[in-house]
């Protein structure tokens, strides 16, 4: 299956398939240098990344505002986002929080290749100023409770956080919810039966 045709269920663009494509090359020419993705997830780079990524975007309506991504590592789903306003959210600004020197220099070298503007901060997360997002975005970068303490530093008291999580998110959210307050949308995944995108709003530490 081509990238467009795994795609057009999300309503990607062409133009935007072959920005991802360009991230994809350049992804490929760094990863054997800083390992951005496993070896063996390379095969399945398209459905198991940018799919992946791609349906967190979705979960906004007409994003606007500032889209903080945080932990972005290789780029997922932080550039995906970046790569899907480019045409369809141009006003959208996009930050991807990232401490690994390396990891940054990459999120910059292909967002020049991709043609998409972003800011990337070489920072832990936890160190850098207060974002005030109106979207805030992590994947695989840690359990919820965690991600609730940085939903808190960087996201607005009205925002979103989007935190893709596998098939023990109920437990994370059982977990949380003897410190915060949350409203949580579970969304089920597309690449994952039993994984969800967790939509959350109204969070509020106990």
């Amino acid at each position: 299956m081509t990238p467009t045709e795994l795609l057009s269920d999300l309503n990607v663009s062409r133009e935007t398939v072959e920005r991802l494509e360009a991230y994809d090359a350049v992804l490929r020419k760094w990863n054997p240098k800083i390992n951005l993705v496993s070896r063996n997830s390379l095969a399945d780079l398209w459905t198991r990344h940018i799919l992946d990524s791609v349906q967190v975007f979705r979960c906004i309506d007409s994003p606007k505002g500032k889209w903080v991504d945080i932990g972005s590592g290789g780029g997922f789903p932080g550039l995906v986002i970046a790569a899907l306003a480019a045409e369809e959210a141009p006003e959208l600004s996009v930050t991807l929080i990232e401490s690994d020197q390396r990891k940054s220099a990459f999120l910059r070298a292909a967002a020049r290749e991709c043609g998409v503007k972003i800011t990337v901060l070489s920072k832990r997360i936890e160190q850098a100023e207060p974002q005030n997002a109106d979207v805030l975005s992590a994947r695989a970068l840690a359990d919820l409770p965690m991600l609730l303490e940085f939903s808190e530093q960087h996201l607005k008291p009205e925002g979103t956080a989007l935190f893709p999580k596998g098939a023990s998110w109920k437990k994370e959210v059982d977990n949380s919810l003897q410190h915060w307050r949350f409203d949580a949308e579970p969304i089920i995944s597309r690449t994952d039966p039993d994984a969800v995108v967790l939509k959350l709003k109204g969070i509020l530490r106990v």
